[in-house]
């Protein structure tokens, strides 16, 4: 295959430039990219629900539309879904995401629609290239092909449809959407890569890239652990770059990669692997990691999305360049997909403010706060990644829960884990994931003074394939679905407890 790096270079530097300039003059731009999305909806029922031709300014923007959770433009989706017109955005949305559940249950179908792919989720994409291309310039990247592991169109939606409307994973709608273009550059072919069943996709796939020259690779870490440990069991090899020996990067995103990193270092060696993070939701792209060290993402002001910041402890969401740093926030996001203040349910923390770097706390509603410890993801993710250091011991997945007081017991919490390889000693483990989950947080510590309050957490080893068979059982198995980290009820953990099979 002719090696396209040289040509793919002269267009990323451009991006990565224009990507400077804005995020270095952030108001100016994030007021522009306001104005342009109220120009674009005025004609809307929203637009003329809230009289978007009037208004001016941010703070007049902020005043008069209200944060909306999903749940109150959920109608006015679902009338999209059926093919109604210049709802929520100009013309028709022949495309939506399916996503995770919101508090009551049901399903989440966010609006894809061919602006918000234009201005925001392929120039996202581009802009990850253009920053890894940035920072590692001899890379070879257009030499090979890249594969990207996504999910697939819903077979099971019992909604009624709009002509032509398709409802899948974002990744789903993403890979339907490619130019032909970028389809020579790219592994597996969309039939592969659109299937739902994942017993036959996981071969099929490991089938289709065998033997091709993949430099670079992207998807959730957890899922991706999975498809690449099959990948090389297939080729009788002993590392991927057996298999792949011009693999340059991993782009991954949707889970912290931290707890992830030891079993990663032992499947790709370290020295000839990279790895970038993004944010990257169903709706929308918002970040990139610009700098050599994780930790920290470059938040994306150009990409058509306004973005507000709620703080936590309460008050009047903020724009970009007015958040604080070292705080952390709710983020807000308005979007040409039709989504306006609308509250993403997750929460991140201000690394830097020029420019306006960020990482992702957790999720608004995943957190445990049952008997006041307010313990959030990015501290079990960084206490986890601290234990399974100090033991040797590596983690595919988990969940955590709370076990509540009774007259008998004080509460706890309850950790769910699959290891990966031998389960440490669960006692020592439990010990040692205690004390760090102290001093990631200093409520969860409080708490536990004394074992006053809250008694050590639990530790339940579970068998090999329990949280892919709690997914299956929901309709969520593969693509880019993902196992909760943190629950403030019993629901999950009881629900998998109850089908373990030891």
């Amino acid at each position: 295959m002719v090696d396209f790096t040289p040509l793919g270079k002269h267009f990323m530097k451009r991006r990565s430039r224009d990507l400077r300039q804005a995020a270095n003059d952030l108001e100016h731009e994030q007021r522009r990219q306001l104005a342009l999305l109220l120009n674009y909806a005025a004609k809307t029922e929203m637009g003329h629900d809230y009289d978007f031709a009037s208004i001016s300014s941010a703070r007049e923007y902020s005043e008069r539309v209200p944060k909306h959770n999903y749940e109150d433009i959920r109608a006015d989706v679902m009338r999209m879904v059926r093919g109604e017109k210049d709802v929520l955005w100009p013309g028709q949305c022949k495309r939506f995401a399916q996503s995770s559940g919101t508090s009551d249950g049901c399903s989440k179908f966010i609006p894809v629609t061919e602006d918000s792919l234009r201005l925001n989720h392929l120039k996202g994409g581009r802009t990850v290239v253009a920053e890894y291309m940035r920072l590692y310039p001899a890379t070879h990247l257009f030499g090979g092909k890249s594969l990207i592991l996504g999910g697939s169109f819903a077979n099971t939606i019992t909604e009624p449809l709009g002509p032509g409307v398709k409802v899948g994973d974002l990744s789903a709608n993403l890979i339907d959407s490619m130019s032909w273009i970028t389809e020579q550059f790219r592994v597996p072919s969309k039939s592969i890569a659109l299937m739902s069943d994942w017993t036959a996709k996981l071969p099929a796939l490991i089938k289709a890239s065998l033997k091709e020259d993949v430099r670079s690779i992207s998807g959730v870490p957890s899922w991706m652990g999975t498809f690449l440990r099959e990948l090389i069991k297939a080729a009788g090899a002993k590392h991927l770059h057996d298999v792949w020996p011009n693999l340059e990067v991993f782009f991954h995103g949707g889970i912290s990669f931290e707890p992830y990193r030891a079993q990663y270092n032992e499947l790709i060696a370290p020295e000839r692997m990279r790895y970038l993070e993004t944010y990257n939701a169903s709706e929308g792209f918002f970040a990139v990691q610009d700098l050599h060290r994780p930790g920290s993402m470059l938040l994306l002001p150009d990409v058509g999305v306004y973005y507000e910041f709620e703080p936590l402890e309460g008050g009047s969401p903020v724009p970009a360049w007015q958040v604080k740093q070292g705080k952390v926030y709710a983020l807000l996001i308005t979007a040409p997909n039709g989504l306006w203040r609308y509250a993403l349910g997750d929460t991140v923390k201000i690394e830097s403010t020029t420019p306006l770097r960020i990482s992702i706390a957790g999720r608004t509603k995943l957190y445990i706060n049952a008997f006041g410890e307010e313990v959030m993801v990015h501290n079990t993710d960084a206490a986890l990644t601290t234990t399974c250091r100090q033991v040797g011991c590596q983690v595919r997945d988990y969940h955590v829960s709370p076990v509540f007081t009774t007259d008998f017991n004080k509460g706890r919490h309850q950790w769910l884990i699959e290891f990966e390889g031998e389960v440490p000693d669960l006692q020592e483990f439990a010990t040692r994931l205690d004390e760090a989950l102290c001093l990631e947080n200093s409520d969860y510590a409080a708490k536990r003074s004394g074992t006053i309050f809250l008694d050590p957490l639990e530790v339940i080893a579970l068998p090999r394939g329990s949280f892919e068979r709690w997914l299956a059982s929901t309709g969520k198995l593969g693509g880019q679905r993902k196992v909760p980290r943190l629950s403030p009820n019993r629901n999950i953990s009881d629900a998998i407890l109850k089908d373990i099979k030891y």
